[in-house]
């Protein structure tokens, strides 16, 4: 299954999201992210979006612009997230002084050595906080990125892959 496949199962009443889909991830969808960058950045979000299929049609359309470490280490930014953005959220939203205090005590050695450029990683981590929603997650991110040298434009098209990867993802699972 591919993209293309994917893009036929959706239903017409979401249209924009089919086009959308076909715009963002493609070629030429971004010329402010490389194809390591686009591409792991959705395989980061078809991951975090939960849906299956989805997620092996981007895999079969990523295999030719990612090598195995960028595959990897889109589907590590994935899971750490899958953590990091509730235990972040939680401690943003509880507003309790104290727990900032307390050590997480949860294991994200990826982030210091994700075996790829640190920014890459970085911007596959934006991408998916921004799908699970995790404010201080998402500023911390983009501090990283701005200090990397990434623009507010290359950030925006993550972010874009994003948000159009995890509507496809709510349109196909309510089918």
């Amino acid at each position: 299954m591919s993209i293309s496949d994917i893009k036929a199962t959706i239903p017409d009443y979401a249209k924009d999201i089919r086009v959308n889909l076909g715009s963002v991830i493609s070629e030429d969808g971004s010329p402010n992210l490389n194809a390591q960058q686009l591409w792991g950045t959705a395989l980061a979000c078809a991951a975090a979006c939960g849906h299956k299929p989805l997620l092996e049609a981007v895999q079969a359309d990523a295999s030719a612009h990612l090598d195995e470490a960028h595959s990897n280490a889109a589907l590590a930014a994935a899971a750490l997230m899958g953590m990091n953005n509730i235990y972040y959220r939680f401690l943003h939203l509880a507003g309790n002084d104290e727990y900032q205090q307390l050590p997480a005590r949860l294991r994200m050695t990826v982030i210091g050595n994700p075996g790829i450029d640190k920014a890459d990683f970085e911007l596959y981590s934006l991408a998916v906080s921004a799908i699970n929603g995790c404010g201080m997650c998402i500023t911390a991110h983009e501090k990283v990125l701005q200090q990397a040298g990434i623009s507010a434009s290359a950030i925006q098209d993550a972010v874009r892959v994003a948000a159009v990867l995890h509507a496809a993802a709510q349109v196909l699972r309510s089918q």
